[in-house]
């Protein structure tokens, strides 16, 4: 190009840019044909000379499209900037560049552009680094918020259902310390497991009254148990407490004081732990001083500048050897200060470890109290009425217990409630049944419930394909509610929860008149039916007992033979098993357990839809042993 040729000769190009340059600068026309390049292409990338090759080419495949987008943008522009690609590297591998273009047709007339390119690999590095740090925080969250909340909301749980039956005074303050913990734990969760809501300072704190001693006394009693299992004695002494009744967070007080107490038992071997309580009136408020001090292993002083950051604990190997997550200190610190209190920590190896903080609080008097603390919100007992008589629920959820807990709460209530253990089997019971609400666990095994909540949005005809399904979770992570509803759920619970909470959220998808119609629809049919055993015998009653008989004496047997297969997973001898029990079931009239006991044989023989088989095994126990029931009092 001769106009090219005159623009280098008259150095234009020179006044623009620097040979030596740290920068590639690439000459291209609008053709993406390189016409020059800067001796800093073989530094960066490794080509010796490019010039006369196609710029294209040296585009990783996976972003071309864009790129040539990005690039014909270029050559309609004075300026562009901020442009980042992939580029072939003589050694075959890519690197990250980014590049500012010059349109030499507007300033020159010449149909090119100017590319200064930097290497910009170090900066994706970090933002990759820092992509993968921060998936691995969300998913480390997500899976807490699920491991954390299962048992929890099986301890409140059970604690509800304890709370309408005890009498006994000592089992009640047994269970009000229990109460107390699981509350507390049930809104430290909420949000521990949104740590960038206390990272932000953004935390919102409680004003309310409530009385330090017992505070402090309810956690020690939490806590006494795990210590006494290693012959570690928790000391508390409130002798230079001048203070009763306090204004500010006991929840937040609390939450501090089990990760500090907690922390003692867990680092201590033998020796004692000591809770000691200084609270002062200063004014017009009061200034409360903890110390926890322990016997235990001690840190290095080189070591305790790091003992409050974030995922850490003082040496690596301490994870393995005592677990944890490394948060705990690090939320006790933030809390501490969001408080307007100070936190520190003296420590020697081998001696022990003291842990001292301070929180100013408001004073305040009786009145200030909301209850008495060791009252027992007995909410299953406030919740329990005929509302939701004859409705029929399906409670799918893997974990016993707390199917053990929903389940009674909803039979309470008069609801007919169905279990499921995983979304497999919730799917065969649908295709069987009619339901007017599914509460559907997410995280199960086999098939989780976002899965089968998927199958029956899609594949299911109208009505149930329309039934409303709540997201029965361990998972609190934020915006997962808009995720489930996204996914075809209707609303969202979050465990643990309490009746009450599960009241409303039935109460809202509460259709009356539906479950009682149900009811009478699905009336149930008699087990059994003597009928055809009459009218082969000529009504011989002696004949008629006598296979009775057998059928009461060797059925159960054959039943345990068959439980026990399904455990093992031994799904032929299920079937054969199955198979045996079917001329029984039709001598006595049974032909809903025919059917059932049909399926299992022709499943088990041919080893299908196995995830159900035990289920169905459990179906035609009860069942049979209703049958055998009825029998046994009919002779």
């Amino acid at each position: 190009m001769q106009e090219f040729s005159r623009y280098l000769a008259e150095e234009k190009f020179y006044k623009t840019v620097v040979e030596d340059g740290s920068d590639i600068i690439f000459i291209v026309d609008y053709d993406a044909n390189i016409i020059y390049h800067n001796p800093s292409v073989k530094k960066t990338v490794g080509h010796i000379s490019l010039s006369g090759r196609q710029f294209f080419d040296y585009i990783h495949p996976s972003i071309l499209r864009k790129f040539k987008k990005a690039f014909r943008e270029s050559t309609n522009l004075p300026y562009n900037s901020n442009v980042e690609f992939l580029f072939l590297c003589d050694n075959g591998d890519y690197k990250y560049l980014e590049f500012n273009s010059i349109n030499l047709q507007h300033k020159d007339g010449i149909s090119a552009l100017i590319l200064d390119c930097r290497d910009i690999s170090g900066r994706k590095k970090d933002q990759e680094e820092l992509i993968k740090a921060q998936k691995a925080k969300e998913q480390f969250l997500a899976n807490m918020s699920h491991e954390i909340r299962t048992p929890v909301n099986g301890i409140v749980g059970m604690v509800n259902l304890l709370s309408t039956t005890l009498q006994s005074n000592e089992q009640i303050k047994y269970l009000s310390a229990i109460k107390h913990s699981a509350d507390n734990l049930k809104v430290i969760i909420n949000d521990i497991l949104d740590y960038s809501v206390i990272e932000s300072g953004n935390l919102a704190l409680e004003n309310i009254g409530f009385d330090i001693d017992y505070q402090i006394k309810s956690v020690i009693d939490s806590l006494e148990l795990q210590a006494n299992e290693k012959g570690l004695q928790l000391n508390y002494d409130a002798k230079n407490n001048k203070c009763k009744i306090l204004i500010g967070d006991p929840v937040r007080l609390s939450q501090i004081l089990i990760n500090l107490i907690n922390n003692a038992i867990k680092f201590t071997n033998e020796g004692e732990i000591n809770i000691n309580l200084n609270c002062q009136q200063l004014n017009d408020h009061a200034e409360a001083i903890f110390e926890i001090e322990d016997t235990g292993i001690g840190i290095d002083n080189d070591k305790l500048v790091h003992i409050f950051d974030t995922f850490k604990q003082a040496d690596e190997s301490i994870t393995r050897k005592y677990g944890g997550t490394g948060l705990g200190l690090a939320i006790s610190k933030q809390l501490v200060e969001l408080q307007g209190g100070k936190i520190n920590v003296e420590s020697e190896v081998n001696i022990g470890t003291k842990f001292t903080f301070s929180i100013p609080y408001k004073i305040g008097t009786q009145k200030d109290l909301i209850h008495h603390p060791s009252e027992i919100k007995e909410d299953l007992k406030k919740s329990e009425n005929n509302k939701f008589k004859g409705m029929e629920i399906l409670l799918v959820e893997d974990n016993d217990v707390n199917r053990l807990y929903a389940s009674t709460i909803l039979k309470k209530w008069g609801c007919i409630c169905t279990e499921a253990e995983n979304g497999e089997i919730a799917l065969e019971l649908l295709k069987k049944n009619s339901y007017e609400i599914i509460l559907m666990d997410v995280h199960m095994p086999v098939m989780d419930g976002l899965e089968a909540t998927r199958i029956i949005r899609k594949s299911f005809d109208p009505p149930k394909q329309d039934i409303p399904i709540i997201a029965f979770t361990a998972n609190a992570i934020k915006g997962e509610k808009e995720n489930y509803i996204n996914l075809g759920m209707n609303d969202y619970i979050s465990k643990p929860f309490v009746p009450n909470e599960l009241q409303k959220i039935i109460s809202s998808y509460y259709r009356p008149g539906i479950a009682q119609k149900l009811a009478v629809e699905n009336e149930p049919t008699p087990l059994y039916d003597l009928t055809y055993l009459k009218n082969i015998s000529d009504d011989n009653e002696e004949f008629i007992m006598e296979i009775i008989n057998t059928f009461i004496e060797k059925t159960p047997e054959l039943l345990d033979q068959m439980s026990e297969a399904g455990e093992n997973s031994e799904w032929k001898t299920v079937g054969s098993l199955a198979h045996k029990l079917k001329p029984n079931l039709t001598l006595l009239g049974m032909n809903s357990l025919k059917t059932l006991a049909l399926s299992l044989e022709e499943d088990g023989k041919s080893s299908q839809n196995t995830g159900s088989i035990p289920d169905r095994i459990k179906e035609l126990i009860e069942k049979c042993k209703g049958v055998i029931t009825e029998l046994s009092n009919r002779k």
